[in-house]
């Protein structure tokens, strides 16, 4: 018979909540959105046998405006997302940036559920504020059926009601 310790005990148990491609939201799409605006800043510059003149300055309010509101998006939507949450039964882990913070589910007051913004959220408001805040927000993993809401946010939303109760 295999003993376990119980810290390869409580790895089994840890089941991954959060979604795999937050880095990519998070690291990726402000790299193609910047690149694409470049782009488009820099064409009217290129050589062009049709060229006559250097581009009209409004040509440059549309890219700049995009910039703009793309970083107060990003910034409200996606900057604040948590890499990885793992549910450990009791409690929850919230690894971001080299940090983690265990939040045990009698510690947090409420769970907000957003399905139908992109990417979908999933803020753990908690009692006490951590090193991550006091409000911790992911994107659970992608679904086929975007209408359909996530099972395991929504176990874990009954979850933390029957810990409050006891």
């Amino acid at each position: 018979m295999e003993v376990q310790s119980s810290q390869d005990v409580g790895l089994s148990k840890m089941k991954k909540i959060s979604s795999k491609g937050t880095r990519a939201y998070k690291k990726l799409f402000p790299v193609i959105w910047y690149a694409m605006i470049a782009f488009f800043l820099v064409v009217p510059f290129l050589p062009n046998d049709c060229k006559e003149k250097t581009p009209d300055p409004a040509f440059f309010i549309g890219p700049i405006i995009m910039a703009v509101v793309g970083f107060v998006v990003m910034k409200l939507l996606i900057f604040d997302l948590i890499d990885e949450v793992y549910d450990e039964g009791d409690s929850l882990l919230f690894r971001n940036s080299g940090r983690e913070v265990r939040v045990y589910l009698r510690d947090i007051k409420n769970i907000s559920y957003q399905s139908f913004v992109n990417p979908p959220r999933v803020t753990v408001s908690v009692r006490n504020a951590t090193a991550l805040g006091s409000d911790l927000t992911f994107t659970p993993p992608m679904k086929f059926n975007p209408f359909r809401k996530d099972s395991s946010i929504m176990e874990l939303i009954d979850r933390v009601d029957q810990a409050r109760r006891s």
